[in-house]
């Protein structure tokens, strides 16, 4: 049995203060960890994956608020649950897909405890880095990567990868947060600083290990939204093996804002297919400005995977991410057609 040192913060500055900020030391390998809601730390640690010396539990800390902005942004303390997110009227009415995404995700009494700063700091859910003796970059760095090689049909991706990491990031609301466009918030020893949600979450590259933008010691305080689009209607479409409590083998959160039956704006993002949460821009700009269309939906699609590289048994994502995405463009486009008949 593994011992470590459990500190309560009230603040955040306590927080940081407890946590420390070795450079050298991850959670890990037995550096210090935040702990929020728990859902995936607490797993790893009885997994004995991730080995803390320290815990720090910030449930104490006020980061549980939902706040609108002047600028029409919403500012999200990162102590807000899942639930609490889907489930706020702002953000069901204003971001749809996100509210979506959410309740895609996990179960019931997983959402009730999951926070908004641990899903953006969720760890992959590949066999080989959760087995604790495979090869696996992520975990012991130069081991190398048994998935490439193994069983990669489910939380492997085909964009993003590396010859030292293929595991897919698991979260559903990332991705309907890197559609909407997103800041997120972070403080730390140095003080406070904000991240581009598009660069918040790293690709493999080299070094798998390192996840996030974060740095020792950095505890995220708030996710901040873009403001919604106006006159947009958005919706995220979860494909898996069953229909609960199962990762997306692909997934899409697809935001469009249309005139009569063209497409004036449109923001894709995917999951279940990336190493990171996926934005689309390429899909994007094939769509601005074509009249709707199931091909031209289809044309847009296949360009989101014009880099793909598929392993042995997970090739069928290919084409699986590009239906996610046409789907999800119909069914926007057909109710947006509804209310402008």
């Amino acid at each position: 049995m593994r011992h470590f040192e459990y500190a309560r913060a009230e603040s955040s500055q306590q927080a940081i203060a407890a946590h420390g900020s070795d450079r050298a030391v991850s959670s890990l390998a037995g550096g210090a960890a935040y702990l929020a809601g728990g859902t995936t730390l607490l797993d790893l640690v009885k997994l004995d994956i991730m080995q803390p010396h320290k815990v720090v539990d910030i449930n104490g800390v006020a980061l549980d608020e939902i706040e609108r902005l002047d600028d029409g942004r919403l500012r999200i303390g990162a102590m807000v649950t899942n639930t609490a997110l889907a489930r706020d009227k702002r953000v069901v009415e204003n971001y749809a897909v996100l509210s979506q995404a959410l309740l895609a995700g996990a179960s019931t009494q997983l959402r009730n405890k999951a926070t908004t700063g641990g899903n953006v700091m969720q760890r992959v859910r590949c066999p080989y880095f959760r087995d604790g003796v495979s090869d696996c970059n992520k975990r012991e760095p130069g081991s190398g990567c048994a998935a490439i090689g193994g069983v990669n049909r489910t939380v492997h991706a085909v964009l993003g990868t590396s010859d030292s990491c293929i595991a897919t990031h698991p979260s559903d609301m990332c991705v309907a947060m890197i559609a909407i466009g997103a800041t997120v918030v972070v403080q730390g020893p140095e003080g406070s600083r904000e991240i581009d949600f598009a660069d918040f979450h790293l690709l493999p590259g080299d070094t798998p290990a390192r996840e996030h933008a974060l740095e020792p010691g950095e505890l995220i305080t708030h996710v901040v939204l873009d403001a919604p689009l106006e006159g947009s209607r958005s919706g995220y479409l979860k494909l898996r093996d069953r229909q609960s409590y199962q990762f997306a083998l692909a997934s899409s959160a697809v935001i469009v804002r249309m005139d009569g039956n063209t497409i004036r704006e449109a923001r894709v993002a995917m999951g279940g297919v990336g190493t990171k949460p996926w934005r689309a821009p390429e899909v994007e700009a094939a769509l601005k400005g074509k009249a709707a269309s199931e091909a031209v939906f289809a044309d847009a699609a296949r360009l989101a995977f014009q880099n793909a590289i598929a392993y042995s048994q997970n090739g069928y994502k290919i084409p699986l991410g590009q239906q996610a995405i046409v789907r999800n463009l119909v069914d926007l486009t057909e109710l947006a057609d509804l209310t402008t008949a």
